[in-house]
């Protein structure tokens, strides 16, 4: 393809792009095809002539589209909101468009130092102290990895780096509250802690980690001549968005000299807001902690923040130098190489870069008071509905419901549950989400996608009413049965 003819198929594939944005509201939320129905519409082999980009454009319409499930459509109010801002778009073609990646400030000057400018941005609009530096990374995932292995090398004196897991010292631990992301399992897997010493800390009342049952573990895993070495803490947990508290959290690992994470992937945008960084009160007691603009905040995926207040422990654990990238600016600039997994990144600060430009924090701010308000109001309306209930606290935009009619209980709750929110899934009005608290099924609504107004709210509140009482029905919604 030539520049003029890129410059011709480019204009057409902005227009699809425009087109599906302004009519999404049109499509079925939640994809309505079946398993292997995609895959069955394309051929089993690639084609052996160039084919023409019309033809490509025209299959998205007819097959691919029908499989999407459309996360920025105003009643996508499942998972959590991963929202796409045009600007943020044009961000990441301007990088896909520049081809260009940074295997060190050499290879690419303008990738490391606008990351560098992208990160103390958003250090200074959620409030965080000086004292933090950042990186991008993928997701939250991968900076939950990236934690427990400077957690693991700090406690283990760096010894892991030399002897790996053969040195044969007692087992380190990292601990974390029942209701943490299942990604912080993984990272202990990874790292080489292992499963079995991952330590899950019991919760209150309102799904918060017990910072009093955190310290009763870390001394009696002492005791049994065990070493403690980290603890993730978590703002905003992935069911019901619920806020471990950070300070007496950081007491407790201060006291024990262990490293603290800090996951809010999903509640780290909520700080642009002053009026929200009480949920994370204490955070500068922390040593790392992650954010993801590509959730709430609205920078498309993936660009996930890694925050450390002392660099040296993740330079020292990630820090690789071949001759090949070595230039006589060594020393002079900051290698982002040697701040995550990968050798090589994409120019993602151009992403938040576009999106921080072309909103503003003041529009930014503006947006997530909507959704926090908008979450306030479906709140009031259930707490004041005969047969519906909140089942955890609204701290921010996640509401945790039942509807539970007389009589029911168990598992034929869960399946009047799994039911009512199949059927509004199915019907294509609205996308919701169900989890498991305390070993019942709940439905969650995540109100925060960028077109979401209070009147899609609205219409979701009266096709939850209108489902639920239909009565009992096939599960749906991820299709998870009953348990």
């Amino acid at each position: 393809m030539t520049p003029e003819e890129f410059r011709r198929r480019g204009h057409q594939v902005i227009d699809w792009i425009a087109d599906y944005r302004e009519h999404i509201a049109r499509h079925p939320v939640m994809a309505q095809v079946s398993p292997g129905e995609i895959r069955a519409r394309l051929p089993a082999a690639p084609p052996e002539q160039p084919e023409d980009m019309a033809a490509v454009l025209a299959d998205l319409d007819r097959i691919l589209l029908p499989g999407i499930s459309h996360w920025q459509s105003p009643r996508f109010f499942g998972y959590f909101p991963a929202n796409a801002p045009l600007a943020g778009v044009l961000g990441d073609l301007v990088s896909t468009g520049l081809g260009v990646i940074g295997l060190s400030w050499q290879s690419g000057p303008a990738i490391t130092e606008l990351e560098e400018v992208v990160t103390d941005w958003m250090r200074q609009m959620v409030g965080l102290s000086p004292a933090w530096s950042g990186v991008i990374q993928d997701t939250a995932s991968t900076s939950t990895l990236v934690a427990l292995l400077c957690a693991r090398e700090r406690a283990s004196g760096y010894a892991m780096a030399r002897g790996g897991m053969q040195e044969g010292a007692p087992p380190l631990l990292v601990y974390a509250s029942a209701e943490s992301h299942s990604s912080v399992g993984k990272a202990a897997l990874l790292a080489g802690f292992g499963r079995d010493h991952l330590r899950l800390v019991p919760t209150d009342a309102r799904q918060a980690m017990r910072p009093e049952a955190l310290a009763a573990m870390i001394e009696a895993d002492r005791a049994d001549g065990l070493r403690p070495a980290a603890v993730v803490a978590t703002t905003g947990t992935t069911a019901t968005t619920a806020i471990d508290p950070v300070g007496a959290i950081a007491a407790v690992a201060a006291r024990h000299g262990l490293w603290l994470h800090v996951d809010a992937a999903m509640a780290g945008s909520a700080m642009i807001l002053p009026e929200c960084r009480p949920l994370w009160e204490g955070i500068e007691g922390a040593d790392s902690l992650v954010l993801n603009p590509h959730k709430w905040l609205g920078v498309p995926f993936d660009s996930s923040l890694y925050y450390v207040r002392d660099p040296e422990h993740l330079v020292r654990v990630m820090s690789t130098n071949p001759s090949y990238l070595q230039s006589a600016t060594d020393g002079q600039v900051k290698s982002l190489r040697d701040w995550g997994i990968p050798l090589g990144r994409r120019f993602r600060a151009l992403k938040i870069w576009f999106v921080l430009r072309e909103q503003g924090v003041a529009a930014l701010r503006a947006r997530l008071r909507r959704d926090l308000e908008n979450a306030r109001w479906l709140a009031s309306e259930v707490q004041a509905t005969p047969q519906w209930r909140l089942l955890a606290p609204v701290p921010l935009q996640t509401l945790c419901l039942r509807h539970e009619p007389p009589g029911l209980a168990g598992a034929a709750l869960d399946a009047h549950t799994l039911g009512w929110a199949g059927r509004i899934n199915r019907s294509g009005a609205a996308y919701l989400t169900p989890a498991q608290l305390d070993g019942r099924w709940m439905v969650r609504v995540s109100i925060g996608a960028e077109p979401t107004e209070r009147a899609d709210v609205a219409a979701l509140w009266r096709a939850m009413r209108a489902a639920a009482e239909e009565g009992p029905g096939e599960a749906g919604l991820g299709e998870a049965p009953a348990g």
